[in-house]
């Protein structure tokens, strides 16, 4: 089985699968081998992918706390955090890094399931990157339901330094990690992460962690990258990621996944 994160790893600069990788991974679908996208992005953020690739994969989602069938716009299962402990999160996080928003990103049972806005913020919370699907509420209705993930901004923060300050706080009651340097962290329940999403897809299609080749370039990546068979950083990668990898392809802006795929499929 092929895993990959996509941004900074299967997907380029311009947030495109180029026709190199496109290429490649038809190859290992044609082969028969399972490929799953396994990404900190919500499933609604999993369509313009499945439109490069041409292909509609399993995906691992939210870091870990959903399992999406994009074939079928089905959310098969998903662990969250409970209110309670978000509301403790939030008192925590409010104290420790003081003037940082808070945000939460809920799902639904397909990915753009309209019952319920999917990605609720404080008015404190300055976003890292575009999202056209938040929803600002009252700082209390962020934590009024469960949440696959809560994220935490502290612009002009570095996020290592904000999961070095939190962590230690939150102990074993969340997991806590980032895919940006940018003044942001994420956390989700107790031990979901890539890994533990990816080992479910793994038991649902028989496959063993020692037959997967993992991808990936932030340290969200790197249980995934510590489980699988090969773990496989890419240049652009976060120092983390290069520590917990087999091996380092080049970078996402060079194909360096479409290249390490190719030594086995073309």
């Amino acid at each position: 089985m092929v895993a990959t994160d996509v941004d900074g790893t299967l997907i380029d600069h311009d947030e495109r699968v180029t026709a190199r990788t496109k290429g490649a991974v038809a190859a290992l679908i044609a082969d028969g081998v399972p490929f799953v996208l396994a990404t900190g992005r919500p499933p609604r953020w999993i369509d313009p992918v499945v439109d490069g690739l041409g292909y509609a994969p399993l995906c691992v989602c939210g870091n870990g706390a959903v399992i999406y069938d994009s074939a079928t716009d089905k959310v098969l299962a998903s662990r969250t955090l409970d209110v309670p402990t978000l509301s403790w999160i939030a008192d925590l996080a409010e104290r420790a890094l003081p003037g940082c928003g808070l945000a939460a990103e809920r799902v639904g049972a397909t990915a753009h399931d309209a019952v319920t806005p999917q990605f609720v913020s404080s008015p404190e919370y300055e976003h890292a990157w575009l999202n056209p699907d938040d929803t600002a509420v009252a700082r209390h209705e962020v934590i009024d339901a469960p949440a696959i993930k809560m994220l935490i901004r502290l612009p002009g923060a570095r996020s290592g330094t904000m999961l070095a300050t939190l962590e230690p706080l939150v102990g074993e009651r969340a997991d806590i990690t980032y895919s940006t340097d940018h003044g942001l962290i994420e956390l989700s329940a107790p031990g979901v992460t890539k890994a533990s999403g990816l080992s479910s897809v793994a038991q649902r299609l028989g496959v063993e962690p020692s037959a997967i080749i993992a991808f990936g370039d932030m340290p969200n990546d790197v249980p995934m990258l510590r489980m699988a068979g090969h773990g496989v950083a890419m240049a652009n990668a976060h120092e983390e990621a290069i520590a917990a990898a087999d091996e380092v392809a080049a970078a996402n802006s060079e194909d360096g996944v479409a290249q390490v795929l190719e030594r086995w499929w073309v």
